[in-house]
């Protein structure tokens, strides 16, 4: 699978059955080439006018299963959102 196909791809919280987005970028181990986390972005900001202040970084041992429309993850949100960097 490549990153572009996980692009298109909504992932959904098990835990409260909520729609955290569609995954927006793909943090990797450079030496292994292994799949560290996924990223997503946060809600927006102000009807999403000034962009987004933080996103989701989901574990890969957090990721339940792949399918052919979605990502199901198991996370606790408090944990998994974090403050975007510039």
């Amino acid at each position: 699978m490549r990153i572009c196909q996980l692009k298109t791809k909504e992932v959904i919280n098990i835990n409260n059955c909520q729609r955290l987005g569609f995954v927006g970028d793909v943090d990797f181990n450079m030496q292994t080439g292994c799949i560290i986390a996924l990223i997503v972005p946060g809600p927006g900001t102000i009807c999403g006018f000034l962009g987004r202040e933080k996103e989701y970084i989901i574990p890969f041992c957090n990721i339940c299963q792949v399918g052919e429309d979605i990502i199901l993850v198991d996370v606790k949100e408090k944990d998994a959102m974090e403050k975007c960097r510039p």
